[in-house]
């Protein structure tokens, strides 16, 4: 999963990997399957699969996967094929784009969420059926 790491992989189910509390990974993570990260991870991440960021965990990079939950920290862009989950005891800064963005309360987020969504019928008819979002830069960036 990480070049030159010490990531390890549960034999019952290969396509999960692990960066365990206290280990530390400077440098690009990418591959096949999914990753928990319980450690720290200084670089960008690309995976087929799904990464999880665990509360007491910190990502400083940019991450592309299918999905995402954030429980931890994360600093840096993301793009997912699939949902974005920023839990309450999260720490995010960065801006984010997926099929679906969950934003819990109590969340640190600072950025831009990107998403194509369906309007209410009665705005949809005002503006052809598809959201229109303005474009503004985030605030405190």
């Amino acid at each position: 999963m990480a070049r030159g790491s010490t990531t390890t992989r549960s034999e019952s189910d290969a396509s999960e990997s692990l960066i365990g509390r206290g280990a530390r990974i400077r440098g690009r993570v990418h591959g096949d399957g999914s990753l928990r990260v319980e450690g720290s991870v200084e670089g960008n991440i690309q995976l087929t699969g799904d990464l999880e960021i665990e509360d007491g965990a910190s990502v400083t990079g940019d991450v592309e996967a299918g999905s995402l939950v954030v429980s931890g920290q994360l600093t840096g862009d993301v793009t997912s094929r699939g949902p974005v989950t920023i839990r309450a005891t999260a720490q995010y800064a960065g801006n984010v784009g997926g099929s679906e963005v969950i934003l819990e309360e109590g969340a640190a987020f600072a950025g831009r969420i990107e998403a194509e969504f369906d309007l209410p019928a009665e705005l949809s008819e005002r503006t052809g059926g598809r959201a229109q979002s303005p474009r503004r830069e985030p605030a405190g960036r």
